[in-house]
């Protein structure tokens, strides 16, 4: 469920290059902001902010982030002026290089000097030595990061990035707020609607989750019985043994016994089955066809179907500067055991593959606390407008059904985000990003 960096950069431009080559520059500007938002008066940090000016007269300004965390706005933007080119035709585009990310990601504003990587998600700890072991462990690992700037660490989270928006809002002189979020940057837009909900003009959330959950248990259910939803097309896809149900739980209890050989010294548990499988699901038909393969080998004993072509070879998430602030973690194991009994009864089939159930486990013992929590959005917010395919407009739904008026754009197919590839839903958000136009119930693109 964590995005990354990687991620984004895939989706929205299929073979970026380690220098992808700027097609359009912007003009670029820079705007001075606290490290410690708490402390206004303190150190300041530098933040990098690209314009591509409208090509007619401009109506305004919409400011857009590509999430991932870090992902740079500046670099993607550049290369690909030509998705905003309608927005173009009343609107200037505004970006910004988020705090933080810097040249390893490409990023030009003030960087905190770390590694960005991800790690296998570790095992759910057996006994209260081993939650204690993986807090260290976590600990262990953020630390060369957190020790080159202690301050800057402590302020990655989402709220952060929105106080950071408002500050750009600010310098661009724009009396309101006009954003598009994608993937992860739909957090930001969340925590800025908590932040400053009266300099809400418009915002839109696309293919992102819900930040804004007043029972975090209950959101954790739910993206458990999404990913239920995914596994369940696949096993409506075809008629082959390996589609059904059954002989998909009796192959994860057999991995769970005994975990399966993959080749090249790999063995994948249950928990790898499920948290592998959910990458081919949120394919469609394409991966569909490629788990039931997959699954035939593991059956017989070979487990190879299920190795990533690429990146690491087990379910994995990102270094978590930014996300081990924004969610959630387990307090002790008990809560942790508790929680994983209710999401495997609930979802038997995917259990806590592709939740922050999973995802979090790398940020016990994180030397920062979490800072922004999830919470409900306020009262007296303007329409919102969402997108997503599977899951995620079911995801964003959730979101938009707290802000009266508001409208969501679905895809009924794979997929993640809609603004890029999608000539339909980018319509959609356009007219409401420059017309306040809001999409009427029920449209599909």
């Amino acid at each position: 469920m964590i995005t990354h960096l990687a991620l984004t950069l895939a989706l929205l431009n299929p073979a970026p290059s380690p220098s992808p080559a700027p097609t359009e520059k912007m003009e670029i500007s820079e705007v001075s902001v606290p490290v410690d938002w708490d402390r206004p008066e303190g150190r300041a940090i530098t933040l990098k902010v690209g314009r591509l000016p409208a090509t007619g007269k401009a109506e305004g300004s919409v400011l857009i982030a590509y999430g991932g965390p870090g992902a740079p706005g500046i670099l993607l933007t550049e290369t690909m002026p030509q998705m905003w080119a309608e927005l173009r035709k009343r609107m200037n585009i505004v970006t910004w290089d988020t705090r933080g990310y810097g040249k390893q990601v490409q990023g030009t504003s003030t960087a905190l000097p770390c590694t960005w990587t991800r790690v296998p998600i570790p095992a759910f700890p057996e006994d209260d030595a081993d939650f204690a072991r993986l807090s260290d462990l976590n600990r262990g690992l953020a630390e060369p990061c957190r020790s080159s700037d202690p301050e800057l660490f402590a302020n990655m989270s989402s709220a952060d990035h929105a106080r950071d928006m408002e500050a750009i809002r600010k310098a661009i002189g724009e009396p309101e707020l006009t954003f598009y979020g994608a993937s992860y940057a739909g957090f930001y837009g969340q925590a800025y609607a908590r932040l400053f909900p009266g300099k809400v003009r418009a915002m839109v959330l696309d293919g992102t989750w819900n930040h804004s959950a007043a029972d975090w248990n209950r959101e954790l259910e739910l993206t458990a019985l999404q990913n239920e939803q995914a596994m369940g097309r696949y096993f409506a896809s075809c008629e082959r043994e390996a589609c059904r149900p059954a002989f998909w739980q009796k192959l994860v209890a057999k991995a769970d016994r005994s975990p399966i050989p993959a080749g090249a010294g790999l063995a994948y548990d249950g928990r790898d089955l499920q948290g592998l499988a959910q990458s081919f699901v949120r394919q469609g038909p394409k991966g569909w066809s490629a788990l039931a393969e997959a699954v035939t080998k593991a059956a017989r004993g070979d487990a190879s179907g299920f190795v990533p072509a690429r990146g690491l070879r087990f379910p994995d998430a990102a270094n978590g500067v930014t996300e081990c602030t924004d969610w959630p973690r387990f307090a002790g194991r008990k809560d942790m055991a508790a929680t994983v009994a209710r999401l495997n009864r609930i979802a038997p089939n995917v259990g806590t593959a592709g939740t922050m159930a999973t995802a979090t486990l790398n940020c016990v013992g994180w030397p920062a606390g979490v800072t922004n929590p999830p919470a409900p959005l306020p009262k007296g917010l303007p329409p919102l407008v969402g997108a997503g395919a599977w899951g995620e407009s079911d995801a964003v739904a959730r979101v938009l059904a707290q802000v009266p008026g508001s409208g969501l754009v679905r895809h009924e197919g794979p997929g993640h985000t809609l603004y890029p590839s999608n000539e339909c839903a980018r319509g959609h958000l356009n007219r409401y990003l420059t017309a306040l136009v809001v999409p009427a119930p029920g449209t599909t693109c």
